[in-house]
C-alpha cells in the first residue's frame, strides 16, 4: 500500500520516516520529498508497505501524531477521499 504523509517537520528524513513505520511491519520504501533548489524537505513523503493490513495499522495510529513537535496527517492514495469527492462534486 502506498502512504501519504504530511506535515512533516523540514528536519525528517527519509531513513527516520522508514524507522517510524517500520514498528509496524515492512517497508519496502519510505522518501521524504526534498526541493531540488533548496535541498530543503517540502514536508510531505511516501511510504510502500507490502502488507495491507500492517499499513493500515501505520495510518490509524500514526494519523495525527506529533514528531518532531508537527502533528503528521497520514492517508493511503495521498488525499481523503470523501473530501476529493465532495471537491468534485462542488465544482460540477
Amino acid at each position: 500500500m502506498n502512504i501519504f504523509v504530511t506535515n512533516l517537520h523540514y528536519k525528517v528524513q527519509s531513513e527516520e520516516l522508514r524507522q517510524l513505520f517500520e514498528e509496524y511491519g515492512k517497508v519496502d520504501s519510505a522518501k521524504v520529498i526534498m526541493d531540488h533548489e533548496t535541498g530543503r524537505s517540502k514536508g510531505y513523503g511516501f511510504v510502500e508497505m507490502p502488507d495491507d493490513s500492517n499499513a493500515q495499522q501505520a495510518i490509524d495510529e500514526l494519523d495525527g501524531a506529533e514528531i518532531m513537535e508537527k502533528t503528521i496527517i497520514v492517508s493511503s492514495n495521498g488525499f481523503d477521499g470523501n473530501r476529493r469527492r465532495e471537491n468534485f462534486s462542488n465544482n460540477r
